[in-house]
């Protein structure tokens, strides 16, 4: 998918998973305390099947983000190396317009095929 086909109210794909760090985030950072007070693994992960969370949580590395969440950064419209190209198409300029002024700023072009 080529950036300008992308959805500018998201940020780009390969970007930090957005969110704090396990160890912190609302829903898990109780059970990450429990485990630190020395409470039983055990007892710790049928509190989380209790309340319908996936207990592999706990084997993740509690200073980094949930996987799978949204990247962090700004939508791809906001983003100061994009955000013009975008603005660009939204005065009807000419796609392949669009791309040349890419390719002359020094853009990757593989950036055109995520």
């Amino acid at each position: 998918v080529a950036v300008l086909d992308m959805d500018p109210e998201k940020p780009l794909p390969g970007a930090e998973p957005a969110g704090p760090p396990l160890k912190d985030d609302p829903t898990y950072a109780k059970f990450f305390k429990m485990l630190s007070m020395h409470l039983p693994r055990g007892a710790v992960e049928q509190k989380m099947v209790a309340e319908g969370l996936d207990v592999a949580v706990l084997d993740m590395d509690p200073e980094k983000p949930l996987p799978g969440a949204e990247p962090a950064g700004p939508p791809l419209k906001d983003d100061p190396t994009y955000a013009k190209f975008f603005k660009m198409l939204s005065m009807h300029l000419p796609r392949g317009a669009v791309e040349q002024k890419m390719v002359a700023e020094g853009l990757d072009v593989a950036v055109l095929d995520m």
